[in-house]
């Protein structure tokens, strides 16, 4: 199991780019959460199979619905054994 912890920058606050998330995490069967953060961008943290994973990397820099993504960093990390995909406050 990998543990992928993406921030996501642009216009993703607001215009439910971490319902989208979440919903495109579960659909993978994804564990984690995505949270806005204070500077207006969107952390993600998915744990799963390394090829989910590049699957919703890559429904994100598409930028779901009316959100307008201009960059992704990715960084890998410790899995945390999450329960579900959350979004966070």
């Amino acid at each position: 199991m990998k543990c992928t912890h993406i921030t996501v920058f642009g216009k993703v606050q607001g215009v439910f780019f971490r319902d989208s998330t979440r919903r495109k995490a579960t659909a993978l069967g994804l564990k984690g959460y995505a949270e806005n953060l204070a500077d207006g961008n969107v952390e993600v943290v998915a744990e799963g199979s390394e090829e989910k994973i590049k699957e919703l990397i890559s429904f994100i820099k598409q930028g779901p619905g009316v959100s307008r993504v201009t960059g992704v960093q990715i960084k890998h990390r410790e899995p945390e054994n999450f329960k579900s995909f959350e979004i966070r406050h």
